[in-house]
């Protein structure tokens, strides 16, 4: 009898062990696949990473990681005294020399300038004499033409009247003779005369308009052609010193790039990109940095999401657009923006949190707020550094993720849902 009794026992235990074991697998296998909701769920947000610029060892932080800045706030002061300044040093030197090449240049085009000046004076004053001088020569050949041309015409007035003699028979024709040539030597002086007088006239006006024929103008000649020889090297000189002032004008545009470039190296003030919290500094006060390193992980609260794993079963359950509840976070309606089967390590690392990690058959939900819910941390665009955000992110946060209209609850919370009754109820015995 009581060997019957402690087999009924045993067998009892064995059975309520069995259905323990059977229900604790059946609750742990069987509703994730087909459940409507989930807690495998984690808030993130697109990671934005502060980068050192150029390379140099960071002086000051100005900010910790959990403060909300606003964009342009300071996040580090980089400096670095070992720049190299061989670049700039060249650059000063060009610069320098160019500027004495067009300083020599420019005393050489007013050297110019003041000699032509000079031979425009001195042709003036030598045409001016030569001018007087054909005056005065002219005014001396006119008054030999009229008295050549009065002892022509009295010539003239000899010969008619021996003429007249020697044909009366008075005096005989070789008396004629000499009259007569006397009075064609008149006449050719006067035409010489004349003639001279037109040259004189020519050369007078090829004077006034700069045509120096004639040798005795030869040294208005000369002096004209020194002052085109003149004239000729200081348009070549101004051609040189628009040249040298273009290079000038260049070579400071690059020395004074090449300086801002330095400077930059030399002091760098790394500030936010945009408004979000600082997650984290990865570079302490006083380490050194190359260019392209982090400096410090920031998020954007404004724009964070949740990642939800749910089994691939609920694939068809959880289409773009789908509507959802969520429990823990900032915002407790959202609607699935993708699904996404896996993610790879170089994925994770845009995000302020890595995605959980998925069993095999489970896919990702990315759950977008739902817009017509204000956002709860207020416009960082104008944050207090001091005060930070309205709220602080939730980045991080698990949260339980539940379809609108779903049956089938997530096992583990019914668990914890009991527990939690229980407890309440033993609290009130």
């Amino acid at each position: 009898m009581a060997n019957s009794a402690a087999r009924n026992v045993i067998r009892v235990s064995s059975y309520l062990v069995a259905t323990a074991v059977s229900l604790v697998l059946v609750t742990s296998v069987v509703p994730p696949i087909v459940a409507d909701e989930t807690d495998r769920a984690v808030v993130d947000a697109p990671a934005i990473l502060v980068t050192a610029p150029v390379a140099g060892d960071i002086r000051s932080l100005s900010v910790k990681p959990g403060q909300g800045i606003g964009q342009g706030t300071s996040i580090a002061h980089l400096a670095n005294p070992r720049i190299d300044r061989t670049t700039l040093i060249h650059l000063e030197e060009s610069t320098a020399g160019t500027r004495e090449q067009l300083e020599a240049t420019r005393r050489k085009h007013e050297a110019d300038l003041s000699y032509i000046s000079q031979l425009d004076s001195e042709i003036a004053r030598e045409k001016e004499q030569f001018g007087h001088q054909i005056e005065d020569e002219m005014t001396a050949l006119r008054a030999q033409i009229e008295e050549n041309e009065d002892l022509s015409r009295a010539k003239q007035a000899m010969v008619e009247r021996h003429a007249k003699l020697v044909s009366r028979g008075i005096e005989s024709p070789a008396a004629l003779k000499p009259t007569a040539a006397e009075h064609a030597a008149a006449m050719s002086k006067a035409q010489s005369a004349v003639a001279e007088l037109n040259g004189k006239k020519a050369q007078y006006e090829a004077l006034q308009h700069d045509i120096y024929v004639g040798l005795d103008l030869q040294p208005i000649q000369d002096l004209a052609q020194k002052r085109r020889d003149v004239d000729i090297d200081a348009r070549r000189v101004a051609i040189e010193e628009q040249e040298y002032a273009a290079d000038l004008t260049s070579q400071k545009q690059l020395e004074a790039a090449e300086q801002q470039r330095v400077g930059t190296l030399d002091q760098s003030d790394i500030v936010a990109p945009s408004a979000g919290e600082v997650l984290a500094l990865m570079a302490p006060q006083g380490s050194h940095v190359s260019a392209g390193d982090t400096i410090a992980t920031m998020v954007n609260c404004k724009k964070d999401f949740v990642v939800a794993i749910f089994s691939y079963r609920k694939g068809e359950d959880l289409a773009v657009g789908t509507s959802v509840r969520i429990k823990g976070a900032s915002f407790d309606h959202g609607r699935i923006s993708a699904i996404i089967p896996k993610t790879s390590d170089k994925d994770d690392a845009r995000f302020a949190v890595p995605f959980p990690q998925t069993e095999r058959r489970e896919l990702y939900a990315i759950i977008d707020p739902d817009p017509a819910v204000p956002s709860p941390y207020g416009d960082l665009k104008s944050v207090d550094q001091r005060n930070g955000p309205a709220k602080a992110c939730d980045i991080g946060q698990w949260v339980t993720v539940s379809r609108e209209g779903g049956l089938i609850p997530s096992m583990s919370n019914v668990w914890r849902n009991v527990q939690s009754t229980v407890a309440i109820l033993a609290a009130a015995l």
